[in-house]
């Protein structure tokens, strides 16, 4: 984990969930993955958007060639952890089919307009995923 991403973690966790910097008042929260090839635990801080039940997360990588460790995670184990504020449990990570996942990248992008720029920096299409608490 990098400095940056385990200084997030530690301060929201801190503080209930806030975090100033960047995210300050932004909608942040802690996904927690199994590692695809060695199942250990992963915990990433993500930009998140509410869908109806679901929480939407963009596997952006800020426009890196490749997908994050974190998606190829949730595509190796779907049951994640899931933190939101002081709020804990466990979730279901989906990708969705490419028509869902047009409609929530651009719910997204129009909440968080940065993540066009990310897209513009890279070739592949940036996955979406849904986490729906079990």
């Amino acid at each position: 984990m990098s400095d940056w991403n385990r200084a997030i973690i530690e301060e929201f966790r801190a503080n209930g969930g806030k975090v100033g910097g960047q995210f300050a008042g932004g909608n942040l929260l802690l996904l927690t993955t199994r590692g695809a090839r060695t199942g250990n635990p992963h915990t990433t801080p993500l930009a998140y958007l509410e869908d109806g039940d679901r929480l939407v997360v963009i596997a952006s990588a800020a426009g890196a060639p490749r997908n994050p460790a974190w998606f190829h995670n949730v595509r190796a184990n779907p049951a994640v952890q899931v933190e939101v504020g002081t709020d804990t449990f466990e979730a279901t990570a989906s990708v969705p089919d490419p028509e869902e996942r047009d409609t929530l990248w651009a719910k997204m992008v129009e909440a968080m307009p940065n993540f066009a720029n990310y897209q513009e920096q890279t070739d592949r299409v940036i996955p979406v995923v849904t986490l729906k608490r079990t």
